[in-house]
């Protein structure tokens, strides 16, 4: 397998530097991605790097995961508008753990010569002193060469700290060391990342008049033009406990059709011919939304695993499809409360479930206005309690209870109430 051409048809190269393609065809080559620690989980943002390492992987190279810990307290100051906050070492040290133990689920740490590995650039600053690094790395590149760079030129009149000043020095030096300690050539990362990394290359080229390369992948936007990886919620991201394997497979699920082509390429490893044969099927009936379902099963699989694919399908199946009270109790508690997030909730005693299904509906809940209203409507074959149709002679009780404590009402098609059995 070729990387560069397989990252070509992919639609996942931005730049490249040349002789990059003619490196990796030459001998196997070892390549690294940085990766921020400011938070304690990777994003779908970070997905896109990720599988770029994968693919180097797959085609016989070696991967290399940079985990910035000592960059994640300088702050980089590419596409960001203000300066970051910085974090304490502690928190730092948390976060490095976290994104270690996410990368280990897409890349092969025992596999020979290509073995993926870790590294954390504070283990070769934390001896470095400030002389010694203006000294032997500051004079290599200029003033005019960093000041350039579009980074630093976008917030030269905003205002831009010393710290953040720096910042593509102290990346180039994490190219440069890697590039002598563990003979790695190429440099890979976002659009927004060239800059940084074009100083690594001028850094082992003035230095010690050594060769290295580049390639970038392109920053991934929506097609309605909104920020790829965000939600109302904020960030997608690869923690469950941040954000649900339900909403996770939700969020590939409701691509758009344009958008779903596009990501079915970069995020999953369908090689071409089985991508290609997906599309035409997909695009013969774009209402049954193949291509969406293929990609975020695809996906959420590799991230949280099958056991938790199969619940957030028998999840969204609940909403938007045919399911059953079996359905419902089957759901652990975090996902059952990511689903109906957002729904009408009533708290209630275990007292309340002696209660006729007239008054709990009217009186005891409000999910009603009054029994009349609920009367006409379960007549009508238009209240479900726990997805099960009821009648007017329905009895509550304790068996109900999905979770040991919660109720599921549902008046007509898309009206769901949430009742905490305390």
């Amino acid at each position: 397998m070729n990387f560069v051409q397989e990252l070509q048809w992919r639609g996942m190269i931005h730049d490249i530097m040349p002789g990059t393609e003619e490196q990796f065809e030459k001998e196997l080559t070892s390549a690294y991605i940085g990766f921020d620690p400011t938070a304690d989980s990777l994003h779908i943002g970070s997905l896109v790097q990720i599988m770029i390492l994968v693919h180097l992987q797959r085609s016989g190279h070696k991967p290399y995961a940079l985990v910035g810990g000592a960059t994640g307290m300088v702050g980089d100051p590419s596409g960001k508008s203000k300066e970051r906050n910085l974090l304490d070492k502690k928190t730092l040290d948390h976060n490095l753990n976290c994104v270690k133990n996410q990368l280990r689920k897409f890349l092969d740490f025992d596999c020979g010569a290509n073995s993926a590995e870790v590294v954390n650039n504070f283990d070769w600053f934390k001896e470095l002193n400030f002389l010694d690094f203006i000294r032997d790395i500051g004079k290599h590149i200029s003033i005019n060469y960093m000041i350039a760079k579009d980074s630093v030129k976008s917030r030269l009149e905003t205002g831009l700290s010393f710290t953040e000043f720096t910042y593509q020095l102290v990346q180039g030096y994490d190219f440069y060391w890697l590039w002598k300690n563990k003979n790695c050539k190429v440099q890979l990362g976002g659009s927004d990342q060239w800059g940084n990394i074009v100083t690594g290359t001028e850094l082992i080229r003035r230095k010690n008049g050594g060769h290295a390369f580049a390639v970038t992948t392109p920053l991934i936007k929506k097609a309605d033009g909104g920020k790829f990886g965000k939600t109302e919620e904020g960030n997608v991201w690869l923690d469950k406990t941040k954000t649900s394997c339900y909403k996770f497979y939700q969020f590939w699920l409701n691509s758009s059709d344009e958008d779903a082509k596009k990501y079915i390429k970069i995020f999953t490893l369908k090689n071409e011919k089985e991508i290609t044969s997906l599309i035409k099927e997909h695009d013969k009936a774009p209402n049954v939304r193949i291509l969406q379902k293929s990609l975020a099963e695809d996906i959420t699989k590799r991230v949280h695993g099958s056991k938790d694919l199969e619940m957030a399908i028998k999840a969204s199946s609940i909403l938007f499809g045919k399911s059953t009270s079996q359905d419902l109790k089957s759901l652990d508690e975090d996902t059952f409360l990511s689903v109906f997030k957002g729904v009408p909730i009533f708290s209630v005693t275990k007292s309340n479930l002696s209660d006729s299904i007239l008054d709990f509906l009217a009186n005891t809940t409000s999910v009603f206005q009054s029994k009349g209203e609920a009367r006409r409507m379960i007549k009508s074959n238009a209240v479900s309690i726990n997805k099960d149709k009821i009648s007017e002679d329905f009895k509550l009780s304790e068996r109900l209870l999905i979770n040991e404590k919660y109720i599921l009402i549902q008046k007509g098609k898309k009206n769901y109430f949430l009742i905490i059995v305390e």
